[in-house]
This record gives structure tokens, sequence and C-alpha cells, in this order.
């Protein structure tokens, strides 16, 4: 298969908020009033979590099902901590991101553990949000200034 491509492209609302379209969906980024924002959508930060489990998820089940087993249920806990100093502006001693990030997968299922095992090893070789946050990823950043030609 040939590769994907994924974008979402959008308008900043507000200095807290981020109002995105990706395919047919609008996604609203926002951060909590203790953090500025009006609080009514998740902030960047927690988006990232739920893509981890939401990656996890589809792995989890696409990965069951060559194994030869069924996920009747499965549920997801995902945590990561981050000092906010840096994004703050208040100190540099720590970098900006998480420190640590755990994702926890509760799977109901009559798989054995063994069968279990070699299933969280496979998802964790194949999940492209955990590739994406144990790895480093080229970004390229730029900024483009709007100007009215005369």
């Amino acid at each position: 298969m040939s590769d994907l491509k994924f974008s979402v492209v959008g308008d900043s609302a507000s200095a807290t908020q981020f109002i995105g379209k990706t395919r047919q969906f609008t996604l609203v980024v926002d951060e909590p009033e203790a953090l500025g924002g009006t609080d009514e959508d998740a902030n960047p930060v927690e988006y990232i979590l739920a893509g981890f489990a939401g990656c996890a998820n589809v792995v989890g089940h696409l990965v069951a099902k060559e194994l030869g087993f069924t996920i009747k249920n499965l549920k997801i806990e995902v945590t990561g901590e981050l000092n906010p100093d840096r994004f703050l502006g208040t100190s540099t001693k720590e970098r900006a991101g998480f420190k640590t990030i755990n994702l926890n997968l509760i799977p109901e299922t009559d798989a054995s553990i063994e069968v279990l095992t070699k299933w969280l090893q496979i998802v964790e070789e194949r999940c492209p949000v955990k590739d994406n946050l144990q790895n480093k990823t080229p970004l390229k950043i730029s900024v483009e200034k709007e100007y009215t030609a005369i």
C-alpha cells in the first residue's frame, strides 16, 4: 500500500482555542479554565493521549483478529505527566512535553495470558501513534506572513 497523508487545517478562535478541520470532522482544541481557556473541549496534550488510546484500540482489535481471538470489550486507560513550567515560560529546567505516558489495556476476552502477551507485543510494534511518541519524527515548522499587495 502506498503512503497515506493526513492533515488538519484550521484557525485560532482565541488565544487558547483552535478549531480545525480534518476530512468531514471539526476538531476543537481548548484549554481548561485553570490554564486560561474556556474548557469547551480537550486540550492538545489530552488529544495526544486520546490519539494513543484510539490507535491502540484499532491495532488491538486488528491483531486480535489476526491471532484468532475476540475482544468483547477493551478498556483503555492512558495517563501522561508533564511539568507545565516550560510551556508557561516560567522555567527551562524540564522539557515541555510528557515526562512519561502510561497505557493500560484491559481486554475482556477468553484468550490466554500467553496469547495476550504476544498480542501486546505486536500491538506495541504496530501502533503508529506509539511509534511517533517514542521515536523522533522529522518536523518542519514554518511561518508565513500574510500581506496585502498594493
